[in-house]
């Protein structure tokens, strides 16, 4: 369920004191202190799964402080995800400031003191959740705290974008998949913040977890590449051939199989999409990285039960039946 807070039905006066409640309520306890003479609108929408809070924030020029005065009152331990969608800000925590531009991530820590500057209108998504459900060293922690992660490569991009997806899909998440959503999310992070740390450990759990992920987006992104293998997939991870194979047993699978299922996956669907005539289905197979036409007919045919081409008419003799 959604719960919005607004300020745009008040009047610019009533706005101040309005926000900081909204802020106090949708966040952990902060003070509040708004940059502009006439307040512009605010708006905070938020989705609980559990004990964490995703927040989809619109806000003008501020600054927020957690104080030494509200951790003691409050004792609360959370971390704090910010993807910065607009608009820029300004960190600082554990003797670090640091700017935050659009497309960067960062993280916050609510058991010490941080401040937040927010320089211009801007929009960001929060997630908020308990200190203890990320598996990770205090210290390692302290280190990457009030620090922009970009969007732009490695392991940070693919916080980013999960966690960015998260929160466009939230208001279509019942609280049993926004929980495992985030549990996956966390796993992620954890992996992320021990590699940045130097702290890489391969076999644990959440370690395996978020490998996976990393893993399986490589793929997805690399099918049409004939020469993607075992070998160059684990090369990418840094991680060994073996350790690789291990993850896949894990599910059931192997490598090889999962990667011919989503290929195969992708040239069913292709050969039934209307341009398809003009395709042949040895071309299509070629944007899908199988090289022998007669060895994607064998096995497309094993999976589904029938040739490629004789699918691809069926297709469009269902096309043909649609429109007449």
């Amino acid at each position: 369920m959604s719960v919005v807070l607004s300020t745009a039905a008040l009047s610019a006066g009533a706005r101040i004191e309005r926000w900081h409640e909204a802020v106090s309520q949708a966040f952990i306890p902060l003070d509040v202190k708004i940059l502009e003479q006439d307040p512009s609108p605010g708006r905070i929408v938020t989705h609980q799964w559990g004990a964490t809070q995703v927040s989809d924030v619109q806000a003008s020029p501020q600054e927020v402080t957690r104080s030494k005065r509200l951790i003691a009152r409050d004792g609360k331990e959370f971390l704090i995800l910010t993807l910065q969608r607009t608009g820029n800000a300004v960190k600082e925590q554990d003797g670090r400031e640091c700017l935050i531009k659009p497309g960067d991530f960062s993280i916050s820590d609510s058991s010490r003191f941080f401040r937040k500057k927010v320089q211009g209108e801007a929009c960001f998504t929060s997630f908020q959740f308990p200190r203890k459900e990320l598996r990770v060293r205090d210290e390692d922690l302290q280190a990457l705290t009030a620090r922009a992660f970009s969007d732009r490569g490695g392991s940070a991009a693919l916080v980013s974008a999960y966690f960015a997806r998260m929160g466009l899909e939230a208001a279509s998440f019942d609280d049993f998949v926004g929980r495992r959503a985030v549990a996956t999310g966390l796993d992620l992070l954890a992996l992320f913040l021990n590699e940045r740390s130097g702290r890489f450990a391969p076999q644990a759990p959440e370690t395996a977890a978020a490998m996976m992920i990393r893993v399986k987006d490589h793929i997805l992104q690399n099918l049409s590449d004939p020469d993607l293998s075992p070998t160059a997939i684990a090369a990418a991870h840094f991680i060994s051939v073996r350790y690789l194979h291990k993850l896949f047993q894990s599910e059931g699978t192997t490598v090889g199989e999962w990667i011919r299922t989503e290929r195969l996956e992708r040239c069913r669907r292709d050969l039934l999409r209307s341009p398809a005539p003009g395709l042949g289905v040895a071309t299509v197979a070629r944007r899908w990285g199988f090289v022998s036409p007669s060895h994607f007919s064998r096995v497309f045919r094993a999976a589904y039960g029938i040739a490629p081409r004789d699918w691809q008419l069926q297709g469009l003799s269902g096309e043909r039946r649609t429109a007449e």
